[in-house]
């Protein structure tokens, strides 16, 4: 299996992971970038995955489904372009041979889900090799998927999280919660290239963060290549990433400095209002 982002728009990446014959995408805002990558690439498209109902993730569904007949399955809460197939955390599809887990990620949008599958629960689709780890060459945008990838469209960036439009403050840090808890190697799949501007956060909260500064300077190379940031892991974001360390003393300290915060929530929902207003 590969992966493979394809840029969209500004900043957004359309996920597209495939064995050689056929496809899946994830949270596709538009489809000409798919179909030419189908095109090229000789593909097949069997099923489109959506997180959640903003334009700029599901724009391009109706005319991939029309063009190509995939599947398209979708958060049981929110306004889909119908007809597919809806689901809720808890979930699961099997698709191209890979076990997708649905787990409900509210805060971003009040019914997101994200995407969770690890391929090595499929022996026959184990990956033949590793991908790179942090700080190593690896080749511009293709990625072998050797951990569980994790498709959290807006809910987790790297470096960040999405901006609290419908749920709440407690939700998306249960949201996070959830996922900081699956397995350290898991490859963080987010729908946008914020990483430079969230580190630029980052680094204000946690200046003495020698990680943080580490994969900053890590990522700036990337971008100077043009290659993505992305897929982070898990094990990076719990390092370097102020949402998932919020309780930790460093933040805690920070938002009660800055905003008199100090109970848990109180604590996240300050942080991410100061993200909100950073320049």
């Amino acid at each position: 299996m590969t992966l493979l982002p394809l840029p969209a728009f500004d900043d957004n990446y359309i996920w597209l992971l495939h064995d050689g014959h056929q496809a899946i995408v994830v949270d596709p805002g538009d489809a000409q970038p798919v179909l030419q990558a189908l095109q090229a690439l000789g593909l097949q498209l069997r099923a489109i995955l959506v997180t959640h109902h903003h334009a700029d993730h599901i724009g391009g569904v109706a005319m991939l489904r029309e063009a190509t007949g995939a599947a398209v399955y979708g958060p049981a809460g929110e306004e889909m372009p119908e007809p597919l197939e809806r689901v809720v955390g808890g979930d699961t599809r099997t698709l191209l041979g890979l076990r997708f887990e649905v787990i409900d990620v509210p805060g971003h949008t009040a019914g997101h889900i994200a995407w969770f599958c690890d391929p090595r629960g499929t022996a026959s689709h184990a990956p033949k090799c590793a991908e790179p780890a942090w700080g190593s060459p690896a080749p511009a945008g293709a990625h072998a998927p050797s951990a569980p990838l994790l498709f959290c469209g807006d809910t987790l960036f790297s470096g960040g999280c999405g901006r609290i439009f419908e749920g709440t403050p407690a939700q998306m840090l249960a949201s996070l919660d959830t996922l900081a808890a699956l397995p350290a190697s898991t490859r963080v799949c987010c729908a946008h290239e914020y990483t430079l501007s969230n580190l630029r956060f980052a680094c204000a909260v946690e200046p003495g963060n020698a990680a943080l500064q580490r994969y900053a300077e890590h990522c700036v190379q990337l971008r100077a290549r043009q290659q993505p940031t992305l897929p982070s892991t898990l094990a990076i974001e719990r390092e370097i990433n102020p949402f998932l360390r919020s309780r930790l003393p460093g933040v805690r300290e920070a938002m009660r400095a800055r905003a008199g915060a100090t109970e848990e929530v109180a604590v996240f929902a300050a942080l991410r209002t100061w993200k909100n207003e950073f320049r």
